[in-house]
C-alpha cells in the first residue's frame, strides 16, 4: 500500500477556551489566523494561556494529517526538527505512539509552540513561535528521506521558506513521490501569493485550501477558486467551513456536505479532513467517497478541543467509513 510522508513544523499545541474575542485584540492577533511569533511575545502569550485551563497536545499542521493517515492504517513518516527538550520528546514519543517513522533532527534550542486561542464559536487563533521548527534547513534535506513514499505532503505554513519547499519538492518528485499541498492560514497566503502561484502549477498534484485561504490566492470565491486550482494541479480542493467542500479533478466537479455536529473547536478539521482524502485516494475510492471521509474525519475532531482524535473514537470511525463505502 502507498505510504506517505509529511513534512511540517514539528510543534506542540498548548490550547485554551477565552471567553472573549477581546482578549485577541488585547494581544494583536487576529481571530482566525495564524501570527509568527517571537520569544518576547511568545512569553506574553504563555504567561495569558497558563492562566486558563489549557491542554497540551503534539500538533503542527502536517503532524495532525500524519497521525490521522496512520490512524486509518496507511504506513506514514514524518519529517522536521525539535529541540532537546520536554516538548521536543513530548512531540517525539507521540510518533512513537502511533508507528510513525521519524525522520526528525535535535538541536539545542527551544522547540516550537503553538499557543492557540480558541473562541466560543470554535474558531481557533494562533500565535506559534516556532523555534527549533524554524530551523529545518533544505541543505539537510535527503533523497534517503523520500525514497519508498508515493506522496509526499506539505503544510502551507512552511511556505515561507522557499528554499526549503522547493528543495523538498524537487527531492520528492525525483524520489517519484506525488506533492500534495495543503494552504496555511489566510495571511501566510496573502504574504506569499506570489510563490504560491509560482509552485502550484509547477510543481503540485494535489492542493487543498479553505475558503478564505483560496480568496487570498485567486481572489474569487471558493466554487470558482476549485475551478482555476484545477486547471494548475491534478486535484483541487477548496473546504468552505460548516457547509462543506467543492472538490475538482479535470472536468469532474462536485461538492460534499458538511456533516452537521456541535462545533467545540476547529483546530484541526482541514489536517484531519485531507488525512481522510488522502486515504481514500490511496483506496482508490472516487472524489465524492474520498471528500465524504475527509469530511467524516473533520467533524469528529471539531466535537472536542485540539487536533487528535480521542483514542476510543477510531472504531466508529472505522464503522462509520465502511458505511460510506457501501455506496460504492
Amino acid at each position: 500500500m502507498a505510504k506517505v510522508l509529511g513534512m511540517g513544523n514539528a510543534l506542540v499545541d498548548v490550547l485554551a477556551i477565552i471567553e472573549d474575542d477581546k482578549m485577541l485584540e488585547l494581544l494583536e492577533l487576529p481571530k482566525g489566523s495564524m501570527q509568527l511569533i517571537d520569544d518576547k511575545k511568545f512569553e506574553i502569550l504563555s504567561g495569558e494561556i497558563n492562566k486558563l485551563k489549557k491542554n497540551i497536545i503534539s500538533g503542527g499542521s502536517a503532524s495532525n494529517t500524519i497521525v490521522g493517515l496512520s490512524r486509518l492504517g496507511i504506513e506514514t513518516g514524518f519529517l522536521g526538527k525539535v529541540g532537546k527538550d520536554f516538548y521536543g520528546n513530548f512531540f517525539k514519543e507521540d510518533l512513537n505512539k502511533y508507528k510513525i517513522k521519524s525522520h526528525l533532527a535535535e538541536v539545542d534550542e527551544p522547540s516550537g509552540v503553538a499557543s492557540t486561542f480558541i473562541s466560543k464559536d470554535g474558531e481557533r487563533t494562533f500565535g506559534t513561535y516556532l523555534g527549533a521548527a524554524a530551523l529545518l534547513d533544505a541543505e539537510e534535506l535527503k533523497i534517503a528521506n523520500f525514497e519508498g513514499y508515493k506522496y509526499f505532503y506539505i503544510e502551507g505554513y512552511l511556505v515561507q521558506s522557499h528554499a526549503l519547499i522547493r528543495r523538498a519538492i524537487e527531492l520528492a518528485r525525483e524520489a517519484g513521490a506525488k506533492v500534495v499541498l495543503d494552504l496555511a492560514s489566510y495571511n501566510v497566503v496573502e504574504v506569499n501569493r506570489k510563490f504560491l502561484l509560482d509552485i502550484i502549477p509547477t510543481y503540485t498534484d494535489i492542493v487543498f485550501a479553505n475558503e478564505e485561504e483560496a480568496k487570498a490566492l485567486l481572489n474569487v470565491e471558493a466554487e470558482e477558486a476549485v475551478s482555476l486550482l484545477a486547471k494548475q494541479t491534478d486535484i483541487a480542493i477548496v473546504k468552505v467551513g460548516d457547509k462543506g467542500s467543492w472538490i475538482q479533478q479535470g472536468d469532474e466537479k462536485i461538492f460534499v456536505p458538511a456533516y452537521k455536529v456541535n462545533c467545540v473547536d476547529t483546530t484541526g478539521a482541514g489536517d484531519l479532513y485531507a488525512a481522510g482524502f488522502i486515504y481514500g485516494l490511496i483506496q482508490n475510492y472516487s472524489l465524492f467517497i474520498s471528500g465524504q471521509i475527509g469530511t467524516l474525519l473533520a467533524a469528529y475532531v471539531i466535537q472536542k478541543i485540539g487536533a487528535k482524535v480521542g483514542d476510543n473514537e477510531w472504531n466508529n470511525i472505522d464503522d462509520e467509513i465502511e458505511k460510506i463505502k457501501t455506496v460504492l
